[in-house]
C-alpha cells in the first residue's frame, strides 16, 4: 500500500480488528500506513481485540460514532485521512429480529453520516488528494436475498434482502453507489461472504458452536441444517479490502468470497472434528464425541436457504486469490480461541451468556 491514513471505522470489532492488526502488522508496506481507529465499542467491539497494535504509535484509537458527523468530519480534517474503510456496523441477523432500529441508526444512518463528512472533506482537498481518496465500505453477500441450489451471486445480482440487518445495509449500499454516481466520491463496495476467524463475537455460529463443545454444552442448529454458506477466512478478506484500496476502481463493487460451500450442519460437523483432533474432552467427559452435543432447535424467520459467491471478478482485477482452505483456518481459528479462554470470557461477561438470540414477539 501506498503511504497514507486510514479511517477506520469499527476497528475494535471482529473483522475491523484482523483488518488494523493484519494491516499494521503483516502486510505489504506495514511501516508506511497510519490508522486512525474510530469504534464506538458496543458489546461486540472490544479494545482487548487490539492488544497486538495498542502500543503502535501508527494505530491512534477513538471511541466514537459513525452517526456523529462533527467527530468525524474532525478526524477526517486532524489527521489529513487518504481513505475510509467503513466496517461499523451492527452485523447479527438474530438481534436484527429482535432490535431493527440499532441497524437502521448505524447501518443507515451512520453510513450516511460518514459519506456527507467525507463529501465535505474531498472537498476542501487539493484536486491530486482528492482524486486520490477513497471510501471502501465493507458490505455482505445478504443484501441479495437467498439463492436456490445452483448459481452464485456476483456484483450485477440483485439487491434482495429478507433480513432487517440484510436490508440495513442493502440501504447502505444504495447510498455509498448515489454518492459515487451523484456527487463523484471515490467510493469503492465489498459484498462478502460469511466471514470467520479470530476475535469474533460469540454470538456467530462458529465461535458459539466451538466455546459451547468445549463446555459440553448442547451445540444448536437452526432447523434441519440445510442452510448453505460460503465461508471466508478473515485474514483473506482483509487481504481483498487492501487490494481493493489499492487497485479498486471508484464505482465499483467487488464481490469477495471463500469458494467454501458448506451446510450448517455439515460445517457443525466439521468443527467438531476438528476440535476432536485439538482438544479431545477430557475429565468426567474423556472418550466423548463432540458431534454427539449437536442439537436442532426451531428455524430463524426469514432463514434465506444458501448464499455462494463468484469472486471472479476481485480475482481477476485486483489479483486477489483466498489463501486459506476451510479446515485449515478452522484449525486456525479454533486454536485461537482455545489459547484466549481470557478474551471470550471478557468480552461477553455482563453482556451476552450464548442465550437464543432473534425469536419473535408473541405480541
Amino acid at each position: 500500500m501506498q503511504r497514507r491514513t486510514l479511517l477506520v471505522t469499527g476497528g475494535a470489532g471482529f473483522i475491523g480488528s484482523n483488518f488494523v492488526i493484519s494491516t499494521l502488522v503483516s502486510a505489504p508496506g506495514s511501516q508506511s500506513c497510519r490508522i486512525v481507529n474510530l469504534d464506538k465499542l458496543t458489546y461486540a467491539g472490544n479494545p482487548d481485540s487490539l492488544a497486538p497494535v495498542s502500543a503502535d504509535p501508527r494505530h491512534v484509537f477513538v471511541q466514537g460514532d459513525i452517526v456523529d458527523r462533527p467527530v468525524v468530519a474532525a478526524l477526517l480534517r486532524d489527521f489529513e485521512v487518504d481513505a475510509v474503510v467503513n466496517f461499523a456496523a451492527e452485523s447479527h441477523v438474530d438481534r436484527s429480529i429482535s432490535s431493527p432500529r440499532d441497524f437502521v441508526q448505524t447501518n443507515v444512518v451512520g453510513t450516511f453520516e460518514l459519506l456527507e463528512a467525507c463529501r465535505a472533506h474531498t472537498a476542501r482537498l487539493p484536486a491530486e488528494r482528492a482524486g486520490a481518496f477513497r471510501f471502501l465500505h465493507v458490505s455482505t453477500d445478504e443484501v441479495y436475498g437467498a439463492l436456490g441450489e445452483a448459481g452464485y451471486f456476483t456484483e450485477e445480482s440483485a439487491h434482495r434482502p429478507n433480513s432487517p440487518y440484510a436490508a440495513s445495509k442493502a440501504a447502505a449500499d444504495h447510498l455509498v453507489r448515489a454518492y459515487f454516481k451523484t456527487y463523484g466520491l471515490p467510493t469503492i463496495t465489498t459484498n462478502c461472504s460469511n466471514n470467520y476467524g479470530p476475535r469474533q463475537f460469540p454470538e456467530k455460529l462458529i465461535p458459539l458452536v466451538l466455546l459451547n463443545a468445549l463446555e459440553g454444552k448442547p451445540l444448536p442448529i437452526y432447523g434441519k441444517g440445510l442452510n448453505v454458506r460460503d465461508w471466508l477466512y478473515v485474514d483473506d478478506h482483509c487481504d481483498a479490502i487492501r487490494l481493493a484500496l489499492e487497485r479498486g476502481r471508484p464505482g465499483e463493487t467487488y464481490a469477495i468470497g471463500g469458494r467454501n460451500e458448506l451446510t450448517n450442519v455439515a460445517l457443525v460437523e466439521t468443527l467438531c472434528d476438528v476440535l476432536q483432533e485439538i482438544a479431545p474432552p477430557s475429565g468426567p467427559r474423556a472418550g466423548t464425541r463432540y458431534r454427539d452435543l449437536i442439537s436442532f432447535v426451531p428455524d430463524r424467520p426469514g432463514h434465506d436457504l444458501r448464499y455462494a459467491i463468484d469472486a471472479s471478478k476481485a480475482e481477476r482485477e485486483l489479483g486477489w486469490r483466498a489463501r486459506h482452505g476451510f479446515v485449515d483456518g478452522l484449525r486456525k481459528t479454533a486454536s485461537w480461541y482455545l489459547e484466549n479462554r481470557t478474551w471470550c470470557e471478557r468480552i461477553a461477561a455482563g453482556v451476552y451468556g450464548r442465550e437464543r438470540l432473534g425469536l419473535l414477539d408473541p405480541r
